[in-house]
């Protein structure tokens, strides 16, 4: 693969393999048909993942141990012919191998048979009953079970696509694999008849079901629904991506910003030249980040204009003169439509071309693209940050699935600091705040009835904003404020699978690359060597009982006399050839990595080795692999090298582009355990500063001073609790103080994160409440203040973190307290107390330690 996968890319790829593997083991041994979906919210990179399952499933793979099969054909299927070739594009682009193997089903296609190793895309429309690909084939019959009967192909030809499917599947050594794109469409029958896609799953007639099915969208219900009716077919439990997984990736978006009237009148033209605004204003920070950041590839922000369905030639005309004279300096050429018709419109004197829509994201002179509904399944554009919707209010479902197409960031990855780039606007003229919410939910949490399609849900970290105010850092906080902020320690959330050699070579990789660590890719190399070797000689007895195995082949030997006598079996042992030797070295690649095992070869024969020597260094090799203590002691090492080769190269490493660093923090994102990693200092954000109580009652939010990030007035709103409230005012009274972080509920790098263990193993953050900044006696310092709910089950857990986190790094703050409310008033416990500490490593009540003497109360 091209493309390095996220983490939860990386698990649903694994599961995918898991259920591909017992879908194919249950159709060859006992005839079963099965079917599952991969479900993950849009933006997830499904075809990314779904291109990295057939590179597996076709080539094999050492990262999912995973073995190629043989006879794999895959027969991609879409309903539409665009979404088809944007598939395959984007397949081609990630994938190293796949490319010469991707074909594309067109109409003059005749093969008696797939051939194994290629992936076949096919459109609904390729098997309706005028295409050339089905004819020869029966026509439907309402009142007959046989759906086709054979008749003279066309041209002469001798098959049609359904002889290809027949032969295909009757191949015992070939295994058709179904993969169902946007897997939701398509799967609703109409007036009692089954549906194109539903004929091809099952088959009819002459034309066998299609043994292993597997459907990839962001709304599996519906398929899921439909294959339950379906007897003889096995379901298997569907792969399911977290939602919040997603977010905290930093492909999508972290807001949305909606806009709406605030009364009542006709502010269509007004709000379409405020999203015109927003356009340019987007374009000029994309363009300052790109001169900051020496990008080779600018963003270049798209305004997208959503008109209803049948828009007459009078609200065509007024859109564009609206939009023209908001924005002179744009061009004729400038604008393009993707409405249904496929041609150029001409209105008033204006001619607008129309664009296919996988053309709009390459397409940068295009600066405005108008619409009518969702444009089109699976099309989506990073670049269109800005959309004005003329849909009426009673139509919300259309809004979000067009919005849902909008959210991924355009560089895959988040900006660090800016909230603004990290976002996307909607205006919505014929909305009010009641209505508007709806939209919210939907963005929100997806569908929210039977009928919506559900792709644009977000997870946690999305944060839908009602015409927000713009923050930007406070001038009134002096320099020494930021850096302290910059300085304060935060750390990763490890994960439950990692490869700890893999992190260190990479790691090593990029830091040659980048030029921070001198010739890394050579010391990692050496350092990692010398292990193995270490431990090859701490294991030797186990080394030759492994080398014992890689050499022999033991098996058994059965004989029967004819006559019905006695069955007698001998035991048997020969040398293996080297092709078995060479499948013992593949798992010792699996266990330490394929580089590792290749340099420790070469680190044990010389240039100048003979056939044999190699042979023997390969020996070796696959018997230290199949040592699990060197395995695990190895990773050990791998990762203490890592974890150190992080913290010496942190400060160099901030001089590197948002890129650059963005491959760190991948690395980062892969330890074992909590590591140290550095806040980012926020450049700009956004705050709602109004809040809805009931109905279309809003009320304004108070606004405090000498927060680190403020609006024009040098104000930050904020909807505190009573509780917040308290901490924020008995804070704010003390001596020195210079101002304070309401610390982001999210995973930014300008949040502090603390890790905690969960009782089942699990790692997850904490991000306290507060940090506050004061003057003392040697400079600015740091308070860590966190009101903490003692009645949460988690309550015990994150105090734990916190144990955790101040005996690592508690010398960088002055004061680390968790507050919380109790019968006796609020009760803080300060956690830089040794017996503070050694008590909650101790206790399991929360409750009982803010009521006992080691808390104090709070003030």
């Amino acid at each position: 693969m091209r493309y390095t996968l996220k983490d939860y890319q990386v698990d649903a790829v694994s599961g995918v393999l898991q259920r591909l593997a017992q879908a194919k083991d249950m159709y060859h041994r006992y005839g079963s048909l099965s079917q599952f979906a991969l479900s993950a919210t849009t933006g997830a990179g499904k075809t990314v993942m779904a291109a990295a399952v057939i590179e597996a499933l076709i080539f094999g793979s050492d990262e999912f141990d995973f073995p190629a099969d043989p006879g794999a054909v895959v027969l991609w299927f879409s309903d539409d012919p665009a979404l088809n070739e944007q598939s395959r594009a984007r397949i081609h682009s990630v994938s190293d191998e796949l490319g010469p193997r991707l074909k594309l089903i067109t109409s003059d296609f005749r093969a008696e048979e797939f051939s194994q190793g290629n992936v076949y895309f096919l459109n609904t429309q390729k098997l309706s009953k005028s295409s050339t690909l089905v004819k020869g084939a029966e026509k439907f019959v309402a009142s007959g079970p046989q759906l086709f009967e054979y008749g003279p192909a066309p041209d002469g030809a001798q098959t049609n696509i359904y002889d290809t499917i027949i032969n295909t599947v009757g191949n015992p050594e070939l295994t058709l694999y179904l993969v169902l794109d946007e897997a939701h469409r398509g799967m609703k029958p109409q007036r009692d008849r089954a549906t194109i896609v539903q004929r091809l799953i099952n088959g009819q007639g002459k034309v066998p079901p299609i043994p292993v099915v597997f459907g990839i969208s962001a709304t599996v219900d519906r398929f899921e629904q439909a294959m339950r009716s379906i007897t003889g077919r096995t379901g298997l439990p569907s792969v399911q991506v977290d939602s919040t997984l997603v977010q905290a990736s930093g492909l999508l978006k972290d807001d949305i910003v909606l806009t709406i009237p605030s009364e009542t009148g006709s502010f269509d033209t007004t709000l379409l030249r405020r999203a015109v605004e927003k356009t340019r204003a987007s374009s000029e920070a994309w363009a300052e980040y790109t001169r900051e950041q020496d990008e080779a590839d600018e963003v270049v922000p798209l305004l997208v204009v959503q008109m209803a369905d049948k828009p007459d030639a009078a609200t065509m005309i007024r859109t564009l003169d609206t939009i023209f004279e908001a924005w002179q300096e744009l061009g004729a050429e400038s604008i393009a439509h993707v409405f249904g018709e496929h041609q150029s419109l001409e209105v008033g004197g204006y001619l607008v071309p129309y664009i296919e829509p996988q053309r709009v994201q390459d397409s940068k002179h295009i600066r405005v693209l108008i619409a009518k509904s969702a444009i089109s399944t699976g099309w989506d554009c990073p670049r269109a940050e800005v959309l004005v919707s003329f849909r009426p209010a009673s139509d919300p479902t259309n809004i979000t699935q067009l919005l849902g197409r909008m959210i991924r960031t355009p560089l895959a990855r988040r900006v660090p600091g800016n909230e603004l780039l990290n976002s996307v606007d909607c205006i919505l003229p014929y909305f009010d705040r009641t209505t508007a919410t709806r939209v919210a939910e939907m963005l929100m949490h997806g569908a929210t009835s039977k009928d919506d399609e559900g792709e644009s849900g977000g997870g946690e970290g999305r944060r839908v904003l009602f015409d927000p105010v713009m923050l930007y850092p406070n001038e009134e906080l002096a320099e020494s404020v930021w850096a302290k902020f910059e300085s304060l320690p935060t750390v990763t959330i490890p994960k439950q699978r990692t490869k700890p050699i893999q992190r260190f070579t990479a790691l090593a990789s990029e830091l040659t690359k980048d030029k921070v660590l001198n010739q890394a890719v050579r010391k990692a190399t050496t350092e990692l060597t010398r292990v193995v070797e270490s431990r090859a000689m701490q294991y030797k007895e186990q080394v030759d009982r492994a080398r014992e195995d890689v050499l022999t082949m033991s098996g058994e030997e059965l004989r029967a006399r004819l006559d019905g006598g006695l069955w007698v079996n001998s035991s048997f042992k020969t040398a293996a050839d080297p092709r078995a030797i060479y499948e013992a070295y593949k798992v010792a690649e699996r266990n330490l990595s394929k580089q590792l095992c290749g340099a420790y070869v070469d680190y044990l024969v010389p240039e100048d080795a003979i056939e044999d020597e190699l042979l023997d260094a390969y020996v070796e090799v696959a018997a230290i692999g199949l040592v699990s203590d060197i395995v695990k002691s190895v990773e050990r090492e791998a990762d203490r090298f890592a974890r150190d080769w992080l913290t010496e190269t942190r400060v160099d490493r901030k001089n590197l582009s948002d890129e650059k660093q963005a491959a760190y923090e991948r690395l980062e994102g892969m330890s074992t355990e909590p590591e140290r990693i550095s806040m980012v200092i926020p450049k700009a954000g956004q705050a709602e500063s109004k809040v809805r109580e009931t109905g279309d009652i809003e009320r304004e939010l108070p606004t405090f001073r000498n927060h680190l990030m403020v609006d024009d007035a040098g104000e930050f709103p904020a909807d505190l609790n009573n509780w917040e409230k308290k901490v924020l005012e008995t804070e704010s009274s003390r001596s020195g103080y210079v101002g304070w972080w309401r610390n982001p509920n999210r995973g930014v790098k300008e949040s502090l994160a603390i890790a905690y263990a969960t009782p089942s193993g699990d790692w997850k953050a904490l991000r306290p409440d507060f940090i506050f900044f004061s003057e003392g006696l040697y400079g600015i310092v740091a308070d860590l203040v966190d009101p903490h709910g003692y009645h949460l089950s988690d309550a015990m857990p994150k105090l734990r973190g916190l144990v955790d986190f101040v005996e690592k790094y508690g010398d960088e703050f002055r004061r680390v307290e968790s507050v919380a409310e109790t019968t006796k008033g609020y009760r803080v416990l300060d956690l830089k107390r040794d017996q503070v500490r050694n008590a909650i490593r101790r206790v399991e009540d929360a409750k009982s330690l803010y009521e006992s003497d080691l808390a104090s109360d709070y003030r």
